[in-house]
């Protein structure tokens, strides 16, 4: 595959007009521009749906020295527009390594700009905000590019579940024990619950944890009907849901917002994940709200209420629920950058949540016991 960098031109909603390199798709693209402070997992984040209809700035400034391979997806694709970096490293070297960041990217239909002052992105995003752009290695003139993000759609008025929910209900049997990790154990566990998983655009590392803390998983479309799970629950053929992360505005999906309520009101132990998290609060009746630049990365910092530890996290969010949503639930994590909600359990339900991502992938994996905790509450 060549190597050779194509030209590419970025304009941004604010004005801001710039002129790169692009060592990925050859494209013209448009979506939101957010910032990710993880130090290393690009493959992950590139992989995770939740980015779907975004491009990614990276705070690491070397990206693309591992290079790529299929043990890193977090799903079957790669979902995010396009990933902006202060370097591509064309010449990877790792062991794992099956191929380029670059051809990775070209496969996928993504695309990859670099030579850029992401230190300056970063630092405008964080002061004015997320915003939508336009890239192109194909129209370099910017009254041009500024009419094509004009009249494209924004973020928030897509539903991108639609297009990275899986079609088709399956089981998922892989765990962190069968993964080749560092942090992998002796022996899975034996399968102790059943759960339903609403495909919101999950992500592989949830799947796998969910079974490595004992949980028998069936996957299933985001088209779901609350009536079959509620059935399916009362027969005892699983015991309870789990809502998955996933990409966009939560505020868009009224009708799983109906399906939600009927899980909630049939008391249906559920937990929820980021978007699950967002999703049980406006079925509750508490709409979430957008926050100015998001939380993206691997370094979050988060304390749990109720041990008093404060637990480094992974973060990929950029809506938030609401502080009156204590009136019907306790909150048990807060973010220590801008004390945020991160996790709450409904008083009186089985139903709790959490807005950072336990399984990490990429990050720590200090959070991996609320999976367990799942565990504890579909058991009783």
């Amino acid at each position: 595959m060549s190597t050779t960098l194509k030209r590419v031109w970025i304009y941004l909603e604010n004005g801001t007009f710039l002129e790169a390199n692009s060592f990925g798709a050859d494209d013209t693209s448009v979506g939101e521009i957010v910032f990710n402070t993880s130090m290393s997992g690009y493959q992950e984040i590139m992989s995770d749906p939740s980015y779907a209809g975004q491009f990614v700035t990276f705070t690491m400034p070397e990206i693309g020295n591992v290079g790529v391979n299929s043990q890193d997806m977090e799903s079957k694709s790669a979902h995010a527009k396009g990933m902006i970096v202060r370097k591509y490293q064309k010449r990877y070297s790792s062991f794992r390594a099956e191929e380029s960041l670059e051809a990775f990217l070209v496969k996928h239909n993504v695309m990859g700009i670099c030579d850029i002052d992401t230190r300056f992105l970063t630092k405008m995003i964080r002061n004015e905000g997320a915003m939508m752009m336009v890239a192109s290695t194909k129209i370099s003139d910017k009254e041009k590019l500024k009419k094509i993000l004009q009249s494209a759609p924004r973020i928030e008025d897509i539903n991108y579940i639609e297009q990275v929910s899986t079609k088709e209900a399956y089981l998922h049997t892989s765990s962190t024990y069968s993964e080749k990790a560092e942090f992998e154990y002796e022996k899975a566990p034996k399968q102790e619950a059943k759960i339903a998983v609403i495909d919101f655009g999950v992500k592989r590392n949830i799947l796998n944890e969910l079974v490595s803390a004992g949980i028998g998983v069936e996957v299933i479309p985001n088209d779901f009907k609350a009536k079959d799970l509620i059935q399916q629950y009362n027969s005892k053929k699983i015991d309870g849901v789990f809502l998955s992360n996933g990409p966009g505005d939560p505020l868009v999906l009224k009708k799983e917002q109906v399906q939600i309520r009927e899980l909630i009101t049939a008391k249906v132990p559920m937990f929820g994940i980021c978007l699950g998290h967002q999703l049980l609060s406006i079925s509750h009746g508490y709409d979430t709200f957008k926050l100015k630049f998001g939380h993206h990365g691997g370094n979050h910092p988060v304390k749990n209420i109720h041990t008093g530890l404060v637990e480094i996290t992974a973060q990929n969010h950029n809506y938030n629920v609401p502080d009156t949503i204590t009136n019907i639930a306790e909150i048990t994590h807060v973010n220590l950058f801008d004390n945020t909600i991160e996790g709450l359990k409904y008083n009186d339900e089985p139903i709790f949540s959490v807005q950072h991502h336990p399984e990490s992938s990429p990050g720590p994996k200090e959070s991996r016991y609320i999976f367990k905790e799942f565990l504890s509450l579909i058991k009783r």
